[in-house]
């Protein structure tokens, strides 16, 4: 009985290896290309580009650039996605002028923007004060005070302490 066992165990074994390992005598790999690696790269620095210069823009919408520097800053980086995209489209057949690429780096940047930002509704202070009220409200129904035993927030449905167990009854 012991031989048959092992037997049997050996065998699922193999066929378990056999079926994890099929993937791999299959596809034997891929190989990616100098050239295939050398777009993704481009691809993956166009991507940094795009979120830099959103970033910028956000940056400079909230008053953390000064309208000197954000002008610069934004053509060093849209002439450095155009290069990037000058370059993705030499692996292509077609090219563009240096407007096209920077139009479509702007373009990039939009919808980006756009995907980003679903325009929320801007809150005046009335609202985010109600907001607060509420929110401190409903806090304060909750809260039963403190643990006498080991000083712990409790809330009125808490029959034991979270923290220490103490009975709150």
């Amino acid at each position: 009985m012991e031989i048959a066992a092992i037997l049997l165990t050996s065998g699922i074994a193999i066929l378990v290896g056999l079926y994890l390992y099929a993937p791999v005598l299959e596809h034997g790999g891929r190989r990616v290309t100098a050239e295939e690696h050398e777009l993704s790269t481009l691809f993956a620095e166009r991507d940094r580009v795009i979120n830099a210069l959103q970033e910028l823009d956000f940056d400079y919408k909230l008053g953390k650039i000064p309208e000197e520097d954000y002008p610069l800053q934004r053509a060093a980086l849209l002439q450095k996605g155009a290069d990037i995209l000058r370059k993705i489209d030499s692996f292509s057949i077609q090219t563009d002028s240096a407007q096209d690429t920077e139009a479509r780096l702007e373009k990039a940047v939009a919808a980006r923007r756009a995907d980003a930002s679903a325009k929320p509704r801007e809150l005046t202070d009335d609202d985010i004060e109600s907001l607060i009220a509420s929110r401190r409200k409903a806090r304060k129904n909750k809260s039963a005070g403190f643990c006498p035993k080991c000083g712990k927030p409790v809330l009125t449905s808490d029959k034991f302490c979270p923290s220490c167990g103490k009975s709150l009854s």
